[in-house]
């Protein structure tokens, strides 16, 4: 019985060892994208660098918009595209992550992604949206309501 234990542990070991390799492959995967999309490498007949991606690596157009989106985020997050690299966080939740960090926002939400699995990161992140909405809104009706003062 301990001996499949034993094996099992190494299983699990092992499968979390590949993961985060996959992680950094992906995390330079999106460094890649992100220098063809900046230096438009896909303006050669294709309408965007998603639709290029499509076409040449088989994505769902959908996922291609959504790897473009995620490359874009992360030159301008530097810790969570290093975490992404180390094999530290899955893509899933940065890509979850990178919806709503700024630069500003970014070691806060780096902890909510070491902390939570990836549903707990993208419920969080669903309502940090809802948080940014309201007070988007409450400061859209202060600026009204002080032009209507002058």
């Amino acid at each position: 019985m301990e001996i499949q234990s034993q094996d099992l542990d190494r299983l699990g070991d092992e499968i979390a060892e590949l993961s985060a390799h996959l992680e950094a492959a992906t995390a330079r995967l999106l460094d890649l994208i992100r220098e063809f999309d900046a230096r438009e490498g896909w303006n050669t007949g294709f309408r965007s660098c998603a639709a290029w991606l499509s076409w040449r690596v088989g994505l769902d157009l959908g996922a291609a918009r959504e790897r473009v989106r995620v490359a874009r985020a992360l030159g301008t997050l530097p810790l969570l595209a290093h975490a992404l690299a180390r094999g530290a966080l899955s893509y899933a939740k940065v890509r979850a992550l990178t919806r709503v960090a700024t630069p500003e926002t970014e070691e806060r939400l780096l902890a909510v992604g070491r902390a939570g699995t990836a549903e707990d990161v993208e419920r969080i992140v669903r309502g940090w949206r809802r948080v940014d909405r309201q007070a988007e809104a409450r400061e859209t009706a202060r600026q009204h309501a002080s032009r209507a003062l002058h």
